[in-house]
């Protein structure tokens, strides 16, 4: 494995500063409590004075942690150096008072996790295998367990190892579970920002629309007054003068600036109505047709079961998510894509097929995931990471769409169902 993907290194990890000092105040204060608990409650005897020297380090150094470092943030290397002194600390400790036999020995497993929920899969390792060989070495070179061994009464060596095996087997259990859980997290926190992105992008251009029309409605009346003054110039300076040029250039170039307003201005109108209004053929004609554009394939609209062409008000995360689908069909299509459209009084679908390969088995239940690969050679040349669709499934299920990823029993390849209540379409109205 790759040393820089083994630590990911480029996605910069880091610790929150203020959740690490907080989980080592707490071990620390608990550590204490328990000791003294034992020593003067309990009556049990093992070296207090050396377990007091210990977590007195270990407050020394949440100290230094506290007040020392100053970022709020500790990135990976930092926070696994202060995640092993827990772990040696923890290990002191246990030491005193009876090794792997006391019962606090399954908070050696915390160090770890800690760092598969928030550090990298090589810290993480790392603190793994130190936590295995500090168990192992607590079940062979330790202090007596306080108030057993003083009875002369020993723990079975196969009690021990089974309790050793059982600690094990939780740590990599809850260290996997960690990775990927965090893993997962921040895949879907990535692919999240990107659908923001996305809608951020298409309310961007729709702005710059609204401003380039209020550019023309403001530009229009100086140009007017430039245009009026320059006439005027020219009537009086008579045809012989020899500016007579130099402003009749003026105000051609004045009315042409004139022209671009308009047409600027026309744009806008366009635009609006673009996101005014609509019907469900209207939108997927209009992504049809930017299709046909750039591919040869050939895209058939079904509209026969289309019995209630309603309007609904046209939305950056419909015309996406149509567009993101209908543009899959068209990349793994062989050579027809079909969108067939079915409507009632109270529901609209939208079937998306396509006579390619259908959707992977290896990935089909995980379709909408982002970031999810398929090992199958057919379609492995044109797929990618899933992202896509996951996009286009979040930005259509805000508009209250359910999607279901099926085969095409007519063209034999995917078909992608989009289904819609229409009170939820007409409430946007």
């Amino acid at each position: 494995m790759n040393f820089s993907t083994l630590f990911r290194l480029r996605e910069n990890l880091n610790l929150d500063k203020k959740t690490l000092v907080i989980l080592r105040w707490i071990a620390i204060t608990g550590q204490f409590a328990a000791i003294n608990l034992v020593y003067f409650y309990l009556k049990l005897d093992f070296p207090l004075v050396i377990a007091h020297a210990i977590l007195f380090l270990g407050f020394l150094t949440n100290l230094y942690l506290h007040y020392g470092i100053r970022s709020s943030i500790i990135k990976d290397f930092y926070a696994s150096i202060f995640l092993f002194y827990d772990l040696v600390q923890l290990t002191a400790l246990l030491y005193l008072t009876g090794g792997i036999s006391n019962p606090f020995s399954i908070l050696m497993i915390i160090p770890t996790i800690v760092s598969s929920t928030f550090l990298s899969m090589g810290t993480t390792i790392i603190l793994g295998f130190l936590t295995i060989i500090f168990l192992f070495l607590l079940t062979i070179f330790h202090y007596p367990l306080p108030g057993i061994h003083d009875q002369s009464i020993t723990f079975p060596k196969l009690y021990l190892t089974g309790y050793f095996l059982a600690i094990i087997v939780g740590l990599v259990f809850l260290s996997y579970f960690g990775i990927r859980f965090s893993g997962e997290s921040k895949r879907r926190s990535d692919a999240i920002n990107k659908v923001q992105q996305v809608i951020a992008k298409e309310y961007e251009l729709e702005s710059l629309g609204g401003q380039a029309a209020a550019a023309a409605h403001s530009l229009g009346t100086p140009l007017a007054t430039i245009n009026v003054v320059a006439s005027e110039l020219k009537k009086e300076l008579g045809e012989k003068n020899e500016h007579i040029k130099d402003l009749d250039l003026l105000i051609s170039q004045t009315k042409r600036c004139g022209e671009i307003l308009k047409q600027i201005s026309k744009k806008k109108i366009k635009d609006d109505e673009f996101f005014s209004k609509t019907t469900i053929e209207n939108l997927l004609n209009e992504v049809i047709e930017s299709f046909k554009e750039t591919s040869s394939k050939k895209l058939l609209l079904n509209l026969d079961d289309n019995k209630k062409n309603f309007e609904f008000l046209r939305s950056a995360e419909l015309t996406y998510g149509l567009r993101n689908f209908i543009g899959n069909a068209v990349k793994f299509s062989k050579s027809t894509v079909e969108i067939k459209v079915k409507s009632n009084d109270k529901d609209l679908e939208v079937s998306i097929n396509d006579d390619g390969p259908g959707f992977p088995e290896d990935i089909k239940e995980f379709l909408g995931e982002p970031y999810i690969k398929s090992k199958s050679n057919e379609v492995n040349s044109n797929s990618g990471t899933g992202l896509g669709t996951f996009l286009g499934k979040t930005l259509l299920e805000r508009k209250s769409a359910r999607l279901s990823f099926l085969k095409s029993n007519k063209l034999g390849g995917a078909s992608v169902k989009i289904v819609w209540k229409q009170i939820d379409l007409k409430s946007n109205v």
